[in-house]
């Protein structure tokens, strides 16, 4: 790889994206940071005002070429593309909508898709980087996230099987699975957790459990610079390796999954967040 790539990120407005950005930047990178809402930059410029700053709504295929094209028209390439834009989701599947379903598998898997198709290309030519960040939820299904964790599933499969066919032309896939990272869960999720209660029906104990375990698992989460750094290191390691956790805690998480042949550890262990 060069030693000064050319790198866009999405979803850089905050918390691991915009750790992610300024990183990229402090270490002598140009990084072109992109967000659905520009007007939500003013941190990230305020952190690192070289970083160059675009529109681009990983919702909209019109968006992500006019993003991408434009970054050949004003650097000649492509080395890099961290795709990190997406949002959490609370529900389970009785009680949550089908269209609330297919929303968080637009943002979560459908973007990730429209913005690779329209970067690869660009990373064969330059020989470059694909990162993407998952979530261990993308390895473990966990409770009141099946639409969030089947979307951040297919993700990672996604990637898992591009990997070896992007690999003969070059480039390089990673996949980066934070764990809790500090932030507000409830705000984050983006939705009003009593009135999420209410909409649960026979599911309220079992989400008041879930809400009340994961909203303390986040207090005492790793910080987005700490994610952000596992970024870092994918994008510059010399041989990178495909599936890589942000944290200790998401080794250990995933670390179950992965041994778990009958899904009984995984059970045993998510069941216990909801009794």
């Amino acid at each position: 790889m060069r030693s000064i790539m050319i790198v866009l990120i999405t979803g850089t407005s905050s918390g691991i994206g915009l750790s992610a950005a300024v990183q990229a930047a402090e270490a002598g990178h140009q990084v072109v940071a992109t967000m659905r809402d520009t007007s939500r930059a003013d941190a990230l410029r305020a952190a690192s005002p070289d970083i160059d700053v675009r529109q681009l709504d990983v919702t909209d295929g019109d968006s992500i070429t006019a993003a991408i094209d434009g970054v050949i028209r004003d650097y000649g390439r492509l080395d890099a593309v961290v795709n990190n834009a997406g949002a959490g989701h609370i529900g389970t599947v009785e009680t949550d909508s089908v269209d609330n379903f297919r929303k968080v598998m637009e943002t979560n898997f459908f973007g990730v898709v429209q913005v690779t198709k329209a970067a690869m290309p660009h990373l064969r030519a330059a020989r470059g980087r694909l990162i993407t960040v998952t979530s261990v939820g993308g390895v473990v299904g966990q409770p009141f996230n099946e639409a969030y964790c089947a979307a951040k599933f297919a993700v990672e499969g996604m990637m898992e099987s591009l990997a070896p066919v992007a690999a003969q032309h070059g480039v390089t896939v990673t996949v980066v699975e934070p764990g809790a990272v500090a932030s507000e869960f409830v705000a984050n999720v983006g939705v009003d957790v009593e009135t999420v209660f209410e909409a649960a029906g026979p599911y309220a104990p079992q989400l008041k459990a879930y809400v009340g375990r994961t909203s303390t698992s986040f207090s005492g989460a790793q910080t987005p610079d700490e994610a952000a750094a596992t970024i870092m290191e994918a994008l510059t390691a010399e041989q990178p390796p495909f599936r890589v956790q942000t944290s200790d805690w998401a080794r250990q998480f995933n670390g179950v999954k992965l041994a778990d042949l009958d899904g009984s550890a995984v059970q045993k262990l998510t069941s216990g967040w909801i009794s």
